[in-house]
């Protein structure tokens, strides 16, 4: 089989399932709750007593507080990702905060907030040891 026939069936086959995938429903974003987030938390870091889970008003996102310290988790397409944020630098934004890791599989997040909960979650994280608040951008 030429080559070219080849790549054009991988590339139609792979198109034909995301396809299919989206319009099943099985790539849409699940909200977080409490519950939802310690669980995610919990599927990531198994030997982490959860303490509290507080998710962000949007269900994309939660500031996760364990016995090690502050943790975030948040909604990637159908999953979830989850991160300790022990080395996280903060970054305030406009319409949230930005999360700086320390990490090369994750470099940054931008967690959508309220003036309100971008307020919270801050004092919430820098309350806890070791993350490092960038000032904001100007301009």
């Amino acid at each position: 089989m030429p080559l070219e026939i080849l790549v054009t069936m991988v590339v139609c086959g792979v198109v034909a399932i995301a396809i299919i995938l989206h319009m099943s429903g099985r790539s849409a974003v699940v909200p977080l709750t409490e519950d939802s987030a310690t669980r995610a938390w919990l599927r990531h870091s198994p030997d982490s007593a959860v303490q509290s889970a507080r998710p962000a008003a949007t269900g994309h996102a939660a500031l996760i507080t364990t016995e090690q310290g502050m943790g975030i988790v948040w909604c990637f397409g159908a999953d979830t990702i989850a991160r300790p944020l022990d080395t996280a630098k903060i970054e305030p934004q406009p319409k949230g905060l930005c999360l700086r890791f320390a990490d090369f599989s994750t470099p940054s997040v931008t967690v959508i907030l309220s003036s309100q909960e971008r307020a919270v979650w801050k004092d919430a994280i820098t309350a806890a040891p070791s993350p490092t608040v960038l000032s904001q951008k100007t301009g």
